[in-house]
Parts: C-alpha cells; sequence; structure tokens
C-alpha cells in the first residue's frame, strides 16, 4: 500500500491499523533546536481522543504518545522524529456481524476490489483511527509555526446536522465537547446529539479553520498553490467531500466588483479569497471549511450486499460518532499546521534572500 506520506520537506509517514496493536509515524524534516516533549504534544491529542463525551464514540482510548526518536536532551536533533501511540481499548468482536458484510458508505467495497482482502474490524487501514498520528504530528508543526514565525491555527464546529453556529467567541471552542465557538447554542446541540443517539443515527457537520499569522510568499503559483495544497490536506480526512478557501461557492454567484479585496495604505479592504492569492499566502487570515458527510456506522438497518454478493441486512453495533465532524476540529488544524510548516520550510529553502521590494501592508507578518 503506498499514499502513507505526506509533505515534502517536512514529511510525515503514519503506520498501524484501528484495531491493531498501536499507531505510529516518523516526521521527516523537522528542523533541529525545536524544544519538544511528549507534554507538547499530548494536549492536541486529548482533543481528539474518544471516549471523553457523549459527543464522541465511547471508545476510551488514553492516546498517550511516546516519543521514540528525534528528540535529545529536550530539543529536537534533525533526525527522524518517531512516535508512537498503543491501542489499548479494542473490542474486535463488535465487527465479528459485519466481517462477510460490505458496510454502505464506508471504504469495504472499494478496499476489497483493491487488495483482494480486508481488515474488516473497524476499518482498519481506512479507520479514522489513523488520524491520531497526523494530530501528533501536527502539534510538532504547530509547535514550530508558534514559536518561530507567530502563527496560530485554530478551528471550530461550523454547523451540527444543518444548524448553522456562529463564533462570537472563539474562546469557547476548546471549554465545550463540541468544539464551538456559539456557546449559547451548546444545549440546542445536546438536545439534538441525544435524539440521535436514540434514533441510531448520525448527522454530517462543517468545520472551519483559520491560520493567523502566516507570512506572505508561502506557496507555489503553478501546481503546488497553497490553496490546492490545503484543499487536497482537508480532503485526505476521513468523512470530509468538500472544500472551500475563503469566500469558496458564494464567489459564484459575486460580481467581480464585489468579491476582490480593494487595498488601501492600511492594508487589504476584506478577505474574500480567504489568505491566498495566485495560489500564495498573503499575510492575511488562512480561511477554510470544510464538509464532513454523517457517520456511516449506524444502528439503523439497512440494505448491503455481503461478499458472496447476496442481499443481506446490516445494522451497524459498536462504537462509534454519532458526529464525525466533532472529533474531525483537531484533525484539521493538524492538516493545515502540516501543509504550513512545509510551505515554509521550501519558501526559506529558495527564497530565504529575497528582500520583498514593497514596504509591508498593514498587519502583514514577514
Amino acid at each position: 500500500m503506498s499514499g502513507n506520506t505526506f509533505g515534502r520537506l517536512f514529511r510525515v509517514t503514519t503506520f498501524g491499523e484501528s484495531h491493531g496493536v498501536g499507531m505510529g509515524c516518523i516526521i521527516d524534516g523537522c528542523p533541529p533546536g525545536l524544544t519538544l516533549s511528549e507534554a507538547d504534544i499530548q494536549p492536541d491529542l486529548d482533543r481528539r481522543r474518544p471516549g471523553r463525551s457523549e459527543a464522541t464514540s465511547p471508545r476510551n482510548e488514553a492516546d498517550q504518545v511516546e516519543i521514540r526518536s528525534g528528540v535529545f536532551e529536550g530539543a529536537t536533533t534533525g533526525t527522524p522524529i518517531g512516535l508512537w501511540i498503543a491501542n489499548q481499548d479494542q473490542r474486535s468482536g463488535d465487527y465479528s456481524e459485519v466481517r462477510d458484510k460490505i458496510r454502505p458508505s464506508h471504504a469495504d467495497y472499494t478496499y476489497l476490489q483493491k487488495y483482494g482482502r480486508r481488515d474488516y474490524r473497524g476499518g482498519g487501514r481506512a479507520s479514522a483511527r489513523e488520524t491520531v498520528m497526523r494530530v501528533a504530528a501536527g502539534a510538532v508543526a504547530r509547535k514550530y509555526l508558534a514559536e518561530r514565525c507567530g502563527v496560530e491555527v485554530r478551528a471550530r464546529l461550523a454547523g451540527f446536522g444543518g444548524l448553522s453556529l456562529d463564533a462570537p467567541d472563539w474562546g469557547a471552542v476548546n471549554q465545550n465537547e463540541f468544539f464551538s465557538a456559539d456557546p449559547g447554542r451548546l444545549d440546542e446541540l445536546r438536545g439534538r446529539l441525544a435524539e440521535l443517539r436514540d434514533a441510531g443515527d448520525s448527522v454530517g457537520a462543517l468545520v472551519e479553520i483559520e491560520a493567523l499569522g502566516a507570512p506572505v510568499g508561502l506557496g507555489e503559483p503553478v501546481f503546488d498553490k497553497l490553496d490546492a495544497a490545503l484543499a487536497a490536506a482537508l480532503m485526505g480526512i476521513n468523512a470530509v467531500k468538500a472544500v472551500e478557501i475563503g469566500e469558496g461557492f458564494r464567489a459564484a454567484s459575486m460580481r467581480g466588483s464585489e468579491y476582490r479585496d480593494e487595498i488601501g495604505t492600511e492594508g487589504f479592504q476584506g478577505n474574500t479569497a480567504g489568505g491566498t492569492l495566485g495560489g500564495i499566502s498573503s499575510g492575511q487570515p488562512i480561511v477554510a471549511r470544510i464538509a464532513l458527510k454523517p457517520t456511516s456506522s449506524i444502528r439503523t438497518p439497512g440494505r448491503t450486499l455481503n461478499t458472496g454478493g447476496e442481499p443481506v441486512e446490516i445494522s451497524v453495533q459498536g462504537r462509534h460518532d454519532p458526529c464525525v465532524g466533532i472529533r474531525a476540529v483537531p484533525v484539521a488544524e493538524a492538516m493545515v499546521a502540516l501543509v504550513l510548516m512545509d510551505m515554509l520550510l521550501r519558501q526559506r529553502g529558495q527564497n530565504a534572500d529575497v528582500v520583498p521590494p514593497m514596504p509591508p501592508l498593514s498587519g502583514e507578518r514577514r
């Protein structure tokens, strides 16, 4: 199986299965001298881990990360960083009923047809369990971006099963189980969640991600556009079915006079492009949104085929998220951080000696 490595200069390779002995990753290209310990990574893993509230799967994984290589005397050495997280709460027996059934809207059919075999225990390598290592690697990138460049990456739940959520208080995001910046809607969200659990059903979600303080110049104008890299990284998250940058789909119904961000001595007058121009970061906030489909593992009975091609009924039991978009919030942050970290190193490698001829716009970071 290929396709397990992400990035060019800051490269992350993950390995492991949902119900295997554990999950791991190797980070190549991290600059030396970054102070790093498990304590720098664990908070992001705690935000993503299952079993932390009624809003997530009750699978109870501690997700305690271990740094196995690449750090000496508390700092990165420039050599590969090895991270490991042991699986501790596998219940493979929960999947015995679907061993020979093709779960609708899952990777079961395509995985089986491609490889000729599949790990039916929670989806194996196709499981969202794999994203735990993306979050771990993303935490390393996030620390470098914050300390060396002043970049902050943050995300929030922007929609839940058709409910649109505003962002009056970003400070509330990590204070509630939904990662919502709209704390006045929490009781409504909890009520909707209870209805889903009673019905054995699920809903989709919208997640918004922002990167604040990114410097001008990240990305390339042709095949390696920053917005294209962000879209690919975010679309690669399990259950994501759409990505938009800036105004996204709304731009199709706007006029040019409305869409363009005019520029004055005080800086850009708007940010419809979401922080990228011509595939290169503009110094404005980078803004992206992703749409995630409803969780496909639900108790509601449905029709499918078994591996012999015979019609059967399926009802997926076990422990699953009623809305996979909730735990996707820290995963989306991690993927954006990984893209920015990789682009930063690439920009440094080619253009470190470039002196921008124009004075910086108001608020622009260099």
